[in-house]
């Protein structure tokens, strides 16, 4: 996996942190998500409830009231 002896790695300071950059560069290519998909112009975000049902216009006025009378 590594093009070098695992023992000559870590006699130079400088190339264990060469080293140890890639192995951060690497896992961060593989780990971070890739880009957001672009949206439709044509859609528009709906909101909606934790089932994935979208929300009514009355239920937001009813929500709306709620947070109006605390």
């Amino acid at each position: 996996m590594i093009p070098m002896k695992h023992s000559s790695i870590f006699k130079s300071r400088w190339m264990a942190l060469i080293w140890a950059a890639g192995i951060i560069y690497f896992a961060m290519q593989v780990a971070t998500p890739g880009p957001p998909a672009p949206a439709k112009k044509d859609e528009q975000a709906q909101a909606t409830d934790i089932t994935g049902a979208p929300v009514k216009d009355e239920d937001m006025k009813k929500l709306e009231k709620a947070i109006k009378g605390l």
